[in-house]
């Protein structure tokens, strides 16, 4: 690598590591975000993008949550087309449903359809505040001054797993059930997935596997596991 070119990476990746920028400085965060994928990828392997250009060809579909401390393709080290990611509020899938949530069916039934995804993989984390808020939320006979309107709708997806874990472990500490909710919601998510009759389908005929995930920042951990005749992630 040219020593102009290596003495500038290293200036960018100094100040992409380091301290928080300014309003002012937003837009060249972003340039200078860009400028060192070009250098150390898009530059050095144009036969990648090249293949890319011509079709995208993934075998996963990847369910994430919005947070920003959750990057599947950094977390799991996915290369550029081997996953077709989503992410939402606590990666919920909502039920089969024509006229709700019709981004989300939209997602999957490109994924399925068109791109014929091998496996569809729905991953939950330590410390989601969308399940913080589903083992928070009110019923509806409670008043409560503090409610997101569009949030409180989209957790409410998760309500068969916080009732599950409410049965289970009723008796535990909230930190504990929330941290048990985040697991459980994710197999709600899987069983919600088989609502779906073109991934139901590929499920049935064994081209289709569901995959489970739950990711742990604070320990640095990641455990997976398949959707059964009953979903497990112990």
């Amino acid at each position: 690598m040219d020593e102009q070119v290596q003495g500038k990476d290293e200036k960018l990746i100094s100040e992409l590591q380091g301290r928080p920028l300014s309003a002012d400085q937003d837009a060249q965060r972003l340039e200078d975000g860009f400028q060192f994928f070009k250098n150390n990828l898009f530059d050095k392997c144009p036969e990648i993008f090249h293949e890319l250009a011509n079709g995208q060809h993934p075998k996963f579909l990847v369910f994430a949550c919005s947070d920003s401390r959750v990057s599947p393709s950094i977390i799991l080290n996915f290369k550029l087309g081997e996953a077709f990611v989503s992410r939402n509020i606590a990666s919920m899938v909502p039920p089969f449903d024509q006229l709700r949530h019709t981004e989300t069916g939209a997602v999957i039934e490109y994924a399925v359809k068109a791109l014929e995804v091998e496996n569809i993989l729905i991953i939950g984390h330590s410390r989601c505040g969308g399940i913080k808020r589903l083992m928070e939320l009110p019923d509806e006979h409670c008043s409560h001054n503090h409610t997101y309107d569009f949030i409180d709708d989209w957790v409410k997806i998760g309500l068969p797993a916080k009732r599950k874990v409410l049965e289970e472990a009723n008796d535990m500490p909230l930190e504990e059930q929330t941290k048990r909710c985040e697991k459980e919601s994710v197999n709600n998510s899987m069983e919600n997935l088989l609502t779906y009759p073109y991934v139901r389908n590929a499920v049935e005929k064994g081209i289709m596997t569901l995959r489970g995930g739950y990711y742990d920042f604070v320990e640095g951990t990641f455990k997976q596991w398949k959707m059964g005749p009953k979903p497990c992630h112990e």
